[in-house]
């Protein structure tokens, strides 16, 4: 990604980058400077970026959709909903939102940000412990079943989100298992305050599906790292598992 100037801000998408200046009203979704996807789930116009008094802003114009925002550490995270807008403090910004069953994620470059870090705190063992969630194992791994084809991309772009089916057998699970996990792990997530993960909306195991994934890839619950454990599960299971663990 080439570097942004002093004033100016930076969209990186898909591989491609995209300058902002003061001034300018940025635009993302299906029309715009930003044209993510010809996906009719995703807005017409869905977030904007301008700078109102020497301040990024990013907004969220759209009806439906929310986005997940997160810094590049994933200390910081913030869920967009529809009218929102949240101020672009950070030097690099992840941006992650889902339409339909199809994920997509950007991000956010300013050379000159209004907060600038400087000490990080840690626990002995050096792994910071802000937003921790203890997972079991198994639990890690439903959560990777989901996330794979996103923690597989090569940067920033778009990923098919599977369907809880799909992530079952790419684990070797059966699907009444995987549904239970599923149902646990999004329990403990709400509990704690995570948005998104109860509804009533017909299209609601979607929706729950991609918040997951969304908060977990901001929330670094799981990274591409983790990713070698999933065929380790699928090698560990008998042809035939329905039993909970």
């Amino acid at each position: 990604m080439a570097a942004a100037g002093a004033d100016e801000l930076v969209v990186e998408f898909a591989g491609e980058d995209f300058r902002v200046v003061p001034g300018d009203v940025f635009r993302v979704g299906r029309e715009g400077d930003l044209i993510i996807d010809d996906n009719l789930f995703l807005h017409r116009h869905f977030l904007t970026i301008e700078n109102v008094e020497g301040l990024w802003l990013l907004s969220n114009v759209g009806s439906r959709l929310r986005a997940t925002v997160t810094d590049s550490a994933s200390r910081v995270q913030a869920w967009l909903a529809p009218g929102a807008r949240l101020p672009l403090v950070f030097a690099s910004t992840s941006v992650i939102f889902s339409a339909g069953a199809t994920t997509y994620e950007l991000t956010i470059h300013i050379a000159e940000p209004t907060f600038r870090e400087t000490q990080q705190f840690d626990d002995d063992d050096g792994q910071s412990t802000i937003g921790e969630v203890p997972l079991t194992p198994s639990q890690r791994v439903m959560i990777l079943a989901l996330a794979e084809p996103l923690l597989r991309r090569d940067g920033t772009g778009m990923s098919e989100l599977p369907t809880s089916a799909q992530a079952a057998k790419r684990i070797g699970w059966t699907l009444t298992r995987f549904n239970r996990k599923l149902d646990t792990v999004c329990d403990k997530l709400d509990r704690i305050g995570v948005p998104g993960m109860r509804g009533g909306a017909r299209s609601y195991a979607t929706n729950r599906r991609a918040r997951l994934v969304e908060h977990a890839i901001a929330a670094r619950l799981v990274t591409r790292e983790d990713l070698p454990l999933l065929d380790r599960e699928l090698e560990s299971q008998p042809p035939v598992d329905d039993e909970a663990d």
